[in-house]
């Protein structure tokens, strides 16, 4: 619905709108388009409204009345008027009149991703109809039940009044009690792809991929359940680590519920000493403090997770995955892929054993919509120093911090694109503590309440803080990444990113803090400051991750618009900062002269050797990227053409590249060991096996 009433109204000349009610999230989607609108000549836009249940935010109505051309129309009298009809309108003098019918209020579930109906009816084709509607409307607008509201002190006044009155009939109680945890039915079908890894292809290092959110922790749970039962009266020994403490109390939590066992587990931490550690749920550091591998044999623990897998290539976890061999190893993470190219999947024989992804898990409505907006940043990142895959963060502080300007220029965004600033429930993410405690005092100053917290406050300062988030008497906690992982609060609305983010993990995990469903909030806002970035910053794998769509389609939607976000989501970007992402992006393509330079700065930039897999996993490239879609350059010739390799001349290359291409759908392993064997010794004696001579035909016909 979002995107044909973008389009109907660039071409109206004038708009009537019939709504029950108008939310401040819904109007942003197109605030931009019915400015452009009125701003034309001999236009009008009219709109019929009301006050029922509170639901219409003030913020949309003011914002509406301050359009040139514009009039509005509210019934206040719910308890007699009950307009419950959707429509709208698209008038245009060449008699091409078009109007939709049907279910949707002006909100953000209603025109993205609610279950709606709506019925398009054209001038040509349905004159009758068109003429009927147009009367009911001039019908409405003319009954006295209907009153103009002209955005006067009275007018506000009135509305306000009106909106707080019928939004207190709303309360509820929730009861609550204990019950049982019963998995939904997207983790049994994960719990079931895990079954099938195991029986079928015999593979018991697993690796789930879920969103935050998604409740990674409780499957777990549940397949450590299933592998009880199994076992019988065999070992069922439990290693399950992590590296914060909060972390581990939910999960700890999760795993007794799962089990119905309230004496289940113990925690091993910095402060938690336990009496057994048959099942253990242990933070790494704690695990490398005490060297837990020197009292456990190899095979003592038969079920080892470890939470966040993506810090697995760090050397704290090196010692505990090599080890220990236990009968089922699961790793779970929302983003496996890292910016350092650092590659986890080795660890579960490079597959993916089970994934939901962001834009999945929002489709099934299991996460909140979001809705993103880039806001043009006033600081310019472009010459600031880079190194080891990132911006230095020293000079990051420095430019973001003693920066009153930048603050005057969030909280502007902040009135511009949230509802009130009165009911925010906000995160900002900040580059240093320095910047924390800096951010929170400059909104301290402008009168929005806000506390910076960091990894070293104390766990009952950081419940506290949470506390008045919760309950509004802060709106901001600002942080580093106290907040990245396993900490939940699911009443945040509201979430800026206040530094440029290279790692996607990071940024994804972030991101998902506002994410969690909750039953006072549509959707999360998410204002992300973009300035004039690095060269080597990554925006691209940003709006890849937002959007689930390919990395080659990141351009055109950012032009043109994301045609296939996750259900209620919207990605806005304000012109400047669109300006600088496309050219980031364009700069950052795969073209062959690109990638010559970023071989040439690969080992210094990551600390890695070149190889291609370290290239492609740095990069998040395809092998379509590397070689081209025309097979026409080679990894090794552009590492020559880098010069971190001597020049080389073979024969054969120009027919092999152009042959490349005809290998890369491949995913058989036993076809590709058996190449990679063959290719070493092509003419070794011995006979083939059938298989084998069609392993050799499928290689030669894609060859020649």
């Amino acid at each position: 619905m979002l995107a044909e009433l973008k389009r109907e109204i660039q071409t109206s000349d004038h708009i009537c709108m019939l709504v029950s009610f108008i939310k401040w999230s819904g109007l942003r989607c197109i605030i931009e388009e019915l400015k452009s609108f009125v701003e034309r000549d001999n236009t009008t836009l009219k709109i019929i409204t009301t006050s029922y249940m509170g639901a219409t935010d003030f913020k949309a109505i003011e914002t509406l009345s301050e359009l040139r051309d514009t009039q509005i129309r509210i019934s206040y009298d719910t308890r007699r008027t009950r307009l419950h009809a959707k429509a709208y309108i698209f008038k245009r003098e060449t008699g091409f009149t078009t109007a939709y019918i049907g279910s949707s209020n002006l909100s953000s579930a209603a025109i993205t991703s609610g279950l709606e109906w709506n019925v398009k009816v054209t001038e040509k084709e349905s004159f009758d109809m068109i003429a009927k509607m147009n009367a009911t409307f001039d019908t409405y607008w003319n009954d006295s039940e209907f009153v103009s509201f002209e955005n006067k002190e009275s007018d506000r006044l009135i509305l306000r009044e009106s909106l707080e009155k019928e939004s207190g009939k709303n309360g509820y109680e929730v009861a609550s009690g204990l019950f049982d945890i019963r998995p939904y039915n997207y983790q049994k079908e994960i719990l079931e792809q895990l079954r099938v890894e195991r029986e079928l292809f015999d593979r018991h290092r697993n690796l789930i991929v879920a969103a935050t959110g998604v409740g990674k922790t409780v499957i777990a749970a549940f397949d450590y359940k299933n592998f009880q039962k199994k076992q019988k009266k065999e070992s069922s020994r439990l290693l399950f680590i992590a590296h914060r403490r909060e972390i581990l109390e939910q999960s700890l939590a999760t795993f007794r519920g799962v089990l119905k066992d309230q004496n289940f587990g113990e925690l091993y931490t910095g402060i938690d000493r336990p009496r057994e550690i048959d099942h253990l749920f242990m933070t790494v550091q704690t695990f490398r403090s005490v060297r837990l591998w020197e009292d456990t044999d190899r095979n003592f623990y038969d079920y080892i997770i470890v939470d966040e897998f993506h810090h697995a290539s760090a050397k704290s976890y090196q010692k505990l995955l090599s080890h220990y061999q236990p009968k089922i190893l699961l790793g779970l993470t929302a983003t496996p892929e890292r910016m350092d190219g650092q590659n986890v999947l080795e660890y579960f024989d490079d597959r993916i054993a089970a994934e939901m992804r962001l834009p999945e898990a929002i489709d099934k409505q299991l996460l909140a919509p979001f809705q993103y907006f880039a806001v043009t940043d006033t600081v310019d990142f472009s010459t600031l120093k880079w190194s080891r895959g990132g911006y230095d963060e020293k000079e990051l502080e420095k430019v973001l911090t003693e920066n009153d300007y930048r603050v005057d220029n969030i909280v502007k965004a902040l009135n511009k694109y949230t509802t009130k600033i009165d009911e925010i429930i906000g995160l900002g993410f900040c580059v240093s503590v320095k910047h924390a405690k800096y951010m929170a005092d400059s909104f301290e100053r402008r009168g929005i309440p806000s506390v910076a917290l960091s990894g070293a406050s104390e766990q009952e300062l950081r419940q506290g803080v949470k506390n008045q988030l919760v309950s509004g008497e802060i709106r901001f906690i600002f942080t580093v990444d106290l907040f990245n992982e396993g900490v939940d609060i699911p009443e945040i609305n509201t979430v800026l990113f206040l530094r440029p983010t290279q790692s996607l993990t990071v940024f994804t995990q972030q991101l998902g803090r506002g994410l969690r469903q909750h039953e006072d909030k549509e959707c999360l806002t998410v204002l992300d400051f973009v300035g004039q970035a690095h060269a080597r910053y990554d925006f691209e794998q940003k709006f890849k991750a937002l959007s689930g769509e390919s990395r080659h389609s990141v351009e055109y939607g950012i032009q043109n618009g994301f045609s296939h976000l996750p259900k209620g989501c919207y990605i806005h970007l304000e012109k400047q900062a669109k300006e600088y992402v496309l050219r980031n992006i364009k700069e950052a393509s795969a073209s062959k002269s690109r990638l010559v330079s970023k071989i040439r700065h690969f080992e210094q930039d990551s600390g890695r050797p070149c190889t291609l897999s370290n290239f492609m996993a740095e990069h998040h490239y395809e092998l379509t990227d590397i070689y081209g879609k025309n097979g026409n350059r080679s990894f090794y010739k552009m590492k020559a053409e880098a010069g971190v390799m001597e020049e080389f001349q073979e024969p054969s290359e120009d027919v092999l590249l152009k042959r490349y291409k005809n290998f890369f759908h491949l995913n058989s392993y036993r076809l590709i060991e058996w190449g990679l064997d063959f290719f070493k010794n092509p003419w070794k004696e011995k006979e083939f096996s059938r298989e084998e001579q069609r392993f050799l035909a499928m290689y030669y016909y894609s060859i020649f």
